[in-house]
């Protein structure tokens, strides 16, 4: 009596199928009978079976004119050209419809059939194109159900997802009221052992109508076992059958969803009585599966897309911080933070040779030490990903939970050279369908009696309290390391004369346009004036009735004007980069009340509201402190005027060694999608395209608020902006 695990049994070679069905192969080649199910003599009407073996169909014409007559037999060798695919058609046979299928698998050719059900309840809605408008897994995947409901209607349906170990767990279900719920239970690996996963990945529909109904033999005249692999009949294994009994269900019926050809998991139906499902139900069921899969791989690719594109604009932003040291151990350190929170660690250890500098929560000094020792021990991989380090090294190595999840990065093994991120333990909670514990049991396969590991019995809910683990490092996180690997490669002391070199020519190119902006703006004002007056002098010599003539003459000083101002803007802005500054305590108030007085006669409606409260004194440049006031209080103003009642308030305050001023209006706010280029010369909103204005403005206060060692930044929604201006606290 042999003996042989779940993981081991050879489910495609059952040498039985199920009695919905009935089967012939055909040689491939000589098209001659090599085996068939039992149940085909009484389907075909054919006295002595034994006859078929060796023969052709078309030698039994009496028996086999329904296939022999059909368009796939006819044309056999086209339809199966290709392995495994199958062909699907309609037959009568004694006066009954019956499906038709045909496939090639190595040496056969399998010609199954099975009798066509009439299903009165199915109702197909045009709801199947909904799945590529859902954006949310869990909506996806219940609406899937919802619509499979309409075909095949079992007492439970639910999606099972596979995880990276083999197990499962149920994210979707959708039931008959008496039924109880498996939604959010895990299952062992061993419920689908590998065998059976691989299987299911060759063969996305399987049925099992009954569990208890006898199966059918195959016969065959062959010594080899037949290949059942691809068959819609084949017999189930007794040891899922018994499992199946176990859980008190009599038929199931499953779809595997394939994601990038791999197998991400099942639609797996139960009924608690027997129950068929017509074959075209069935196929039916696999492109709506299908479709549905390909909806869930579209978004997912989008949000893997939206989440590359914003790493590697954090990843810009952390390059240009880098590039401002000369030692990559000081731009570590600088960006420390960041580079913790990017593979959302809980905790970093910078460590090169002696010398450890951390962030967030991170074991103690001696702990780090002794896991860098072991690092470097026990690691030959670039990158080392663990999520159980505390669980599998913790005792050897003294640690906390600190230290339950790590990832290490060696930049230079020789010298020391890493970066250790840390996650501390999860108290992490798995319910389990049952407590998977393993009995021995007889069955009979072959004719041979062999013992086996026994499916469980128990269903109940077994909660597994796991210890030592921290939360899973998932690939966003990798990717998040592996980006912060190439960056440091790129920037790393070997390629930084280069680079700097770079951005030396790129900040002189800077410079020399800066220069020519500053150039252009002053040169240009003494033509603009010229201009201006000719305009003015040629208006004042019209006469009277040369209505249209000054009009245009008006146009033309008014974009004078216009062009004016322009150049005066960009003159500031050169100014605000290159003046010479002197940093001194500032009073605030007389200017700002100076500047919203003149912006209410310039910029302002009758009913402009202007309130200034606290105004502490400020570390600024007078003239540059004067411009900022300026160009935001007028753009407050400005922006409001259209509104009922217009409202701007002014109100500085004093935050540790910071102060803080908020100039807020209630005007036309900055549209969200619009943000990125607030501080851009030249750039104007769509809605601000009705106000005077050449968008230069918020780029000198930027550039003024740089220099002075100082931050501009903006709230803004429907109802109103509100500008932050941060400025160092003055010296006592």
């Amino acid at each position: 009596m042999n003996f042989i695990e779940c993981h081991e049994e050879p489910i495609h070679i059952p040498g039985s199928i199920q009695s919905f069905g009935y089967l012939i192969g055909i040689d491939a080649e000589l098209h001659t009978i090599t085996f068939f199910s039992r149940n085909i003599s009484d389907l075909f009407k054919i006295g002595n079976s034994e006859e078929l073996f060796g023969r052709k169909l078309t030698d039994f014409p009496e028996s086999f004119q329904g296939i022999i007559d059909s368009e796939i037999y006819t044309s056999l060798d086209k339809f199966t050209r290709r392995s495994n695919e199958t062909y699907f058609d309609k037959i009568f046979i004694n006066g009954k419809e019956y499906h038709f299928s045909v496939f090639r698998s190595k040496l056969y050719i399998f010609l199954e059939f099975e009798e066509v059900l009439i299903n009165p309840n199915k109702r197909i809605s045009n709801k199947y194109d909904n799945f590529y408008v859902i954006d949310n897994e869990k909506e996806l995947w219940n609406h899937l159900l919802e619509t499979l409901s309409k075909v095949v209607n079992y007492d439970r349906m639910m999606v099972y997802k596979f995880m990276m170990d083999g197990s499962g767990k149920v994210i979707a279900e959708k039931k008959n009221e008496n039924m109880e719920s498996f939604l959010g239970l895990h299952y062992p690996e061993s419920d689908i052992p590998k065998q059976a996963r691989d299987l299911y990945l060759k063969k996305r529909k399987r049925i099992f109508s009954n569990v208890y109904a006898d199966t059918v033999p195959v016969l065959s005249k062959s010594p080899d076992h037949i290949d059942l692999t691809f068959s819609a009949s084949r017999a189930m294994s007794p040891v899922h059958g018994q499992y199946l009994k176990n859980s008190g269900v009599a038929s199931s019926f499953s779809v595997s969803i394939i994601i990038d050809d791999h197998l991400w998991g099942l639609v797996t139906c139960q009924n608690v009585e027997p129950k068929h499902i017509d074959l075209e139900d069935r196929v039916q069921a696999g492109i709506f599966t299908a479709l549905a899969a390909n909806a869930y791989s579209s978004f997912k690719s989008k949000s893997e897309l939206n989440y590359r594109l914003a790493l590697n604009e954090r990843m810009s932003q952390l390059k240009t911080e880098f590039l401002k040291h000369n030692i990559l151990f000081d731009s570590l350190i600088e960006c420390k933070e960041e580079i913790r929170n990017l593979p959302e660690a809980d905790g970093l250890a910078i460590v090169s040779e002696e010398n450890v500098v951390t962030d967030g929560r991170t074991p103690d000094l001696e702990s780090i030490n002794r896991v860098v020792q072991w690092a470097l021990g026990n690691t030959s991989e670039r990158i080392f990903v663990s999520r159980s380090f505390l669980k599998d090294h913790g005792e050897e190595l003294g640690l906390s939970e600190n230290a339950a999840g790590i990832i290490i990065y060696f930049i230079e093994r020789e010298k020391t050279e890493m970066l250790v991120w840390f996650r501390k333990e999860f108290d992490e909670h798995i319910n389990w369908a049952g407590n998977p514990e393993k009995k021995v049991m007889v069955f009979s396969q072959n004719g041979e009696e062999k013992q086996m590991i026994s499916p469980r019995t128990s269903f109940r809910i077994f909660t597994e309290n796991i210890k030592g683990q921290s939360k899973r490092w998932n690939s966003r996180n990798i990717s998040a390391v592996q980006a912060i690997r190439d960056l440091i490669l790129e920037t790393s002391h070997k390629n930084y004369n280069a680079i700097k070199r770079l951005n030396d020519e790129l900040k002189k190119v800077n410079e020399e346009l800066d220069s020519f902006s500053y150039t252009i703006s002053h040169d240009l004002g003494t033509p603009l004036t010229v201009m201006k007056l000719n305009a003015q002098m040629l208006l004042g010599n019209l006469t009277d009735d040369s209505g249209k003539s000054k009009t245009k003459i008006n146009t033309i000083i008014e974009e004078i004007d216009n062009m004016a101002e322009m150049m005066h803007d960009v003159l500031q802005l050169s100014r605000a980069k290159y003046s010479e500054i002197q940093l001194e305590r500032l009073k605030t108030v007389y200017t700002i009340e100076k500047i919203s007085e003149n912006a209410k006669m310039t910029y302002g409606s009758p009913n402009s509201e202007i309130i200034i409260k606290e105004c502490p004194d400020v570390l600024a440049d007078k003239t540059l402190l004067h411009q900022v006031f300026l160009n935001i209080i007028n753009n407050a103003v400005k922006y409001s005027s259209h509104k009922e009642v217009p409202k701007v308030e002014i109100e500085g305050t004093e935050d540790g060694q910071t102060i803080i001023y908020r100039i807020s209006d209630n005007g036309i706010g900055i549209p969200e999608e619009e943000k990125h280029k607030m501080f851009k010369i030249f750039n104007r909103m769509d809605n601000a395209k009705k106000f005077k204005g050449n968008g230069v403005g918020l780029s000198i206060v930027h550039r003024i608020m740089k220099r002075i060692g100082g931050n501009v930044d903006y709230e803004s929604n429907n109802e109103g902006t509100s500008f932050i201006l941060t400025f160092k606290k003055p010296y006592i």
